[in-house]
């Protein structure tokens, strides 16, 4: 008791006796629940959108009691406002509960929300309502709850109310809570969580101090006049970070652009044309111009005026020539520069490098076209494939597009998903032929393969890691051959042979080997035909079947996918599924909503909901699925590879564009047993999406959202 006296009258005479520090926004915690708060008492704060906060703390509630345990937490921003969290709870890490020797113990998996009211002037208060333990079949730490936050200068104050079932009654009725922020790395906490009266203290590291890449802190509950816990001092630690430096957030906002004039279009050799809107954009290669009649009799041209436009036609050569060559060295792949007798500027190009999200491609090809012609008003068109299939085509004219590399101005661009030839008349290509064609080339992506389990009867966690190779050679228009293999790395006891999870540790060997075709169809429609074997799923030989429906403006998606599977070595197991979904994506916000029914792998017929909230190349998604059974889970998906990759010559070798891992639990259930199979479908590293429609981002409506990250790549990396 001395030592925790002592502790407490240092960190008041610190707090009494320094200078006040009025930060603008105070900095938040994580509490031991998971959620922004305190210790136990939720705040109105919430995560900051594209940040997430891993946290660790060994306080355990259990039976009514507070004791030494171990707290794992996983928490997100989703959107503004919106913070989800994971929270596995237990008193051992290893013991198997279904011995007599760990009778008494708790395993438990448990999913919280809070969601911050909007509308709400800043300088008022804050507003905010949330749940913990939400769903799932032993809702041990349920509760509900609504709290309001105020700063004034160095303090948070906040109040609220809860309703909660637990046995400590931890939010079961009035909570409040004082934070006290006296430096940028100290604040005092003392909270009434509606049972006892809780102080301490949280100590932050600076980002600055961690390289820019996490901030550290670390918390300790050191008081408590609880009559419910072993010991009074419990602490914890958290690691915060933003999931992707590349979120929309992070980008300079561009000036908008100046009003569209309307009353009379200038000829073009005023270097001035109309402006047109994002949301309605008109089509450039169709502006009509109105020229001013020539009084004048038409003269004979001069040898001086001659001369000058075959000075003018070999400087256009050299500067295609130089533009090509520029797009050869960064690495780009079936390239195509020409200048048509309109003085269009043609570039057609596939992109191979930046593999994590085809916009960076696209903007440094659009930066080097402002590089190569620094002066004149041309009109460019961009043309983005993939093994000769079409995917995006951009507009624009360069005085325009160097306004918005020079002055940050929203420029005029017209992005659409069909290619057009329209005006593009006697071009003079630069060369003869593509260059860097794509095809043959073995293209070698490494990544980890996961197999995992949470909070069991038989750990904490467990799991099952392998590393993969997937050999990818393109063959020619929109054809391949796929190759997945993998090597066994480490694996934890329960999936060893002979353990309870043997059935699902990954094994060493060829899992897959396929052949695949796609097309581009008419109307925004693309469909693709995979043939070949599927070891994971037991030794299948698999025919599937994709089909996909994209608006013109990428806001809406139909799929459709079809499969046929039987046993390679006997004819005693057959299988098929059908799937049909639709997607809207939000792109203005990074989020797209999906929904999937139909007949699954495991023969179960339901559907799917699924919320993926994108921050960059990485996104979480939160899902609900109803099939043989209940469950809801959340998962992250990150890249593993740099931003751009390495050039292929004759071979490539990246990491994988997107590494996706997820945590799901059953609901609506009196039990929690584990579910490995309902709602899924066999997995290829080669799909429509993924390696064709730029990870379902393919789309005019994502270009015009992320304006800015087309300027950030090419400052980048020209």
């Amino acid at each position: 008791m001395i030592n925790k006296k002592t502790t407490l009258a240092t960190v008041c005479a610190l707090t009494v006796s320094s200078t006040s520090i009025a930060n603008d926004t105070l900095t938040h915690g994580i509490a031991y629940n998971g959620f922004t708060g305190i210790f136990h008492t939720p705040s109105a704060a919430v995560i900051d959108k594209g940040d997430i906060d891993i946290g660790y703390s060994n306080q355990l509630e259990i039976r009514g009691k507070y004791t030494d345990g171990h707290n794992f937490t996983f928490s997100a921003g989703l959107f503004e406002g919106l913070e989800v969290s994971g929270r596995v709870t237990s008193s051992s890490m290893h013991d198997n509960l279904f011995r007599a020797s760990s009778d008494g113990q708790i395993r438990d998996l448990s999913f919280n929300a809070k969601y911050q009211i909007p509308f709400i002037p800043k300088d008022w208060f804050s507003v905010a309502v949330g749940a913990k333990d939400i769903g799932g079949a032993a809702n041990n730490y349920e509760a509900f709850y609504a709290v309001a936050s105020k700063q004034l200068w160095d303090f948070r104050f906040s109040a609220g109310v809860g309703v909660s079932e637990t046995l400590t009654e931890q939010l079961d009725g009035a909570f409040a809570a004082v934070e006290y922020q006296p430096f940028n790395w100290l604040s005092v906490l003392a909270e009434h969580d509606a049972e006892a009266f809780n102080l301490g203290a949280r100590i932050t590291l600076p980002k600055e101090w961690l390289y820019d890449i996490a901030t550290v802190s670390f918390n300790s509950r050191f008081y408590s006049n609880t009559e419910l816990a072993n010991d009074d001092t419990y602490w914890g630690v958290n690691i915060s970070m933003p999931l992707s430096d590349e979120a929309q957030d992070n980008y300079q906002n561009l000036k908008p652009a100046p009003q569209p004039i309307t009353a009379t279009l200038l000829p073009k050799s005023s270097n001035q044309r109309t402006t047109a809107t994002l949301a309605a954009p008109k089509n450039l290669t169709e502006e009509s111009v109105s020229r001013p009649v020539s009084t004048e009799p038409v003269k004979i041209l001069t040898a001086t005026k001659q001369t000058q436009e075959v000075s003018a036609a070999q400087n256009n050569n050299q500067q295609i020539h130089s533009l090509k060559s520029s797009l050869i060295n960064d690495g780009f792949e079936n390239i195509r520069v020409g200048i048509s007798e309109s003085k269009q500027i043609i570039v057609e190009f596939e992109n191979s490098v930046f593999n994590r999200n085809e916009i960076d491609a696209l903007g440094l090809v659009l930066g080097r076209i402002t590089e190569s012609f620094a002066t004149g008003n041309n009109e460019f068109i961009v043309r983005l494939a993939k093994q000769d299939i079409p995917l995006l085509q951009v507009n624009g004219y360069l005085d325009n597009y160097r306004r918005f590399i020079d002055e940050n101005i929203t420029p005029d661009l017209i992005v659409s998903t069909q290619f057009s030839d329209k005006n593009a008349v006697g071009v003079k290509w630069a060369g003869n032929t593509q260059s860097s064609r794509p095809y043959f080339v073995p293209r070698l992506s490494l990544t980890p393969s996961l197999a995992s389990t949470y909070a069991t009867e038989f750990g904490v966690y467990d799991h099952s890691l392998a590393l993969q190779a997937d050999l990818h050679m393109p063959l020619w228009y929109g054809a391949g051959i796929n190759v997945t293999g993998q090597v066994n790395v480490a694996n934890t006891e329960n999936f060893e042979p002979g353990k309870v999870f043997q059935n699902s540790r990954q094994k060493s060997g060829i899992k897959r080997a396929i052949v695949y075709q796609t097309f581009a169809l008419p109307f925004n429609i693309y469909n693709q035909t995979q043939f070949g074997l599927y070891q994971d799923y037991f030794d299948f030989i698999g025919l599937t079947n994709e089909t996909v429906w994209q608006s013109p403006e990428g806001r809406h998606k139909l799929k459709a996918k079809l499969g046929y599977f039987e046993y390679k070595d006997y004819n005693t197991d057959k299988r098929d599924y059908s799937i049909y979904s639709y997607r809207y994506l939000w792109a203005e916000k990074d989020v797209s909503f999906h929904i999937t029914a139909g007949q699954f792998w495991n023969k179960d017929n339901g559907y799917k909901l699924e919320t993926k909230f994108w921050f960059g190349d990485a996104n979480i998604a939160v899902s609900y699925s109803n099939t043989s059974i209940e469950k809801v889970g959340i998962g992250f998906s990150i890249p593993l590879t740099p931003r751009k990759d390495m050039s292929a010559g004759n071979w490539q070798v990246k990491g994988t564009n997107s590494w996706s891992h997820n945590v799901q639990t059953r609901i609506g259930d009196s039990h929690n047993a584990l579910d490995f199979g309902s709602a899924t479908t066999p997995i290829s590293s080669i799909n429509i999406d993924k390696n064709f429609l730029n990870q379902d981002r393919m789309s005019s409506s994502y270009v015009y959202a992320h304006l800015a990250r087309l300027k950030e790549a090419f400052e980048t990396y020209k």
